[in-house]
Order: C-alpha cells, then sequence, then structure tokens
C-alpha cells in the first residue's frame, strides 16, 4: 500500500516497547506519547515545502529555507489530545484544531459532536492525530472534516494501527498518506487493537 508508512527508527520502536507495557503509568505513558508524536510527526512532515533565503550568521551570509508550508494539527479528541505537544515541539507555529468524536461501542460507528476546523481553513497541510487507528471510522470522517474545509493535503498519524482500519482509511482516502509505529495483527470483537495498548485515552488520563 504506497500511502502507508511504517517507521522503522529504533527509538519508535523502543518507545513503542514500553508505552504497550501494562505496567507503564500515566505521567510515563504521557511522556511516551509525546515523545512518539514528534518522532512520526519528524518523519511525515519530510516533504514540507520551504522557500531560500539568507540568513546574517556571526561569520558572514548563509544560505537556508523556511517553511512555506501552513501546518495545522487536527487532533481527534480525547485521546489524540495526548499528541498535540509531540507534533507542537517539532513545528511549533502550527494552529491546532479540534474535531471531538466518539464510538457507538454498539454499532463501532463514529458521532461527531465537537468541530473546530474552519472552513475555508487556513492552513495547507493537515496533521490528522490520534495514538490508534482501529476501526477506522473516526479516522475517516476526521480526515473528510480537513478535506471539506479545502486543505490541499491531509496526512494521518497514529502510534499503532490495526490493518482493518488502515484499509477502510486508505479505501475511503486514497490521497491521505498514513504514517504510523507499529501495524498489529487485528481488531477483537468490540473494535480494539489487538495486541495493541489498552484504551489510549484511559491509559493517558489515569480514567
Amino acid at each position: 500500500m504506497s500511502q502507508l508508512y511504517i517507521s522503522s527508527h529504533p527509538l519508535v520502536r523502543a518507545s513503542l516497547a514500553s508505552l504497550r507495557d501494562r505496567q507503564t503509568k500515566p505521567a510515563e505513558f504521557r511522556r511516551l506519547v509525546r515523545v512518539l508524536s514528534y518522532l512520526l510527526a519528524y518523519e511525515a512532515t519530510v516533504d514540507l515545502t520551504t522557500r531560500d533565503v539568507e540568513v546574517e550568521t556571526p561569520m558572514g551570509t548563509a544560505k537556508c529555507g523556511v517553511l512555506t508550508d501552513r501546518v495545522g494539527i487536527v487532533p481527534i479528541l480525547r485521546a489524540g489530545l495526548g499528541m498535540v505537544d509531540g507534533v507542537l515541539d517539532l513545528v511549533p507555529d502550527a494552529q491546532v484544531w479540534h474535531v471531538g468524536m466518539f464510538r457507538d461501542e454498539a454499532t463501532l460507528l463514529p458521532t461527531e459532536y465537537y468541530n473546530k476546523l474552519p472552513n475555508p481553513a487556513p492552513i495547507t497541510l493537515a496533521l490528522v492525530i490520534d495514538p490508534m487507528l482501529a476501526t477506522g471510522g473516526s479516522a475517516v470522517r476526521a480526515c473528510r472534516v480537513a478535506l471539506d474545509a479545502g486543505v490541499e493535503r491531509v496526512k494521518f498519524v497514529a502510534l499503532i494501527a490495526a490493518p482493518e482500519g488502515i484499509e477502510r482509511l486508505a479505501s475511503a482516502h486514497p490521497h491521505v498518506s498514513i504514517h504510523v509505529g507499529a501495524v498489529d495483527d487485528r481488531l477483537n470483537e468490540v473494535g480494539f487493537i489487538l495486541p495493541g495498548l489498552g484504551d489510549a485515552g484511559d491509559r493517558q488520563f489515569g480514567t
């Protein structure tokens, strides 16, 4: 699948090992989410556009590049909130917009309850972020919100994904690239990733 990018970075693999551990406490879990978000966003932004500028250093003039892309971060509430700071560490001038979704536990379908992405959106690249790409329903809907707002490029970033979610997102949005730390085996009967790490929101916020 040409739009799927699975990180092979050793720091991603090591951080995921600690993140998955059932003994990892919420404070450490949040730190690891932030680290992983930074690393995965670094890989997802490799094709940002720049323009040439000249910068005066203490020793002379250097030819440099500055970003021309306007980046927006779109966390899917609530679990996506934990990824925001890691991406902002990388792109501090990025705008942050929020999309709230909850999954019906009976149907596993997403319901949108909050949307703060303006239309038209004043960004050229949206990084839609959520720790888990499970059934794919929330990811598909959040990417559609960004595309409908006129964003030129949309990328989805997750820590762990299931094959079912990848297939659903790729089928619905073939031009949205998918950047993940790992692809796990499958979903269970209630839509959780196996082996996964449990509920990412609960583990982040101690609930």
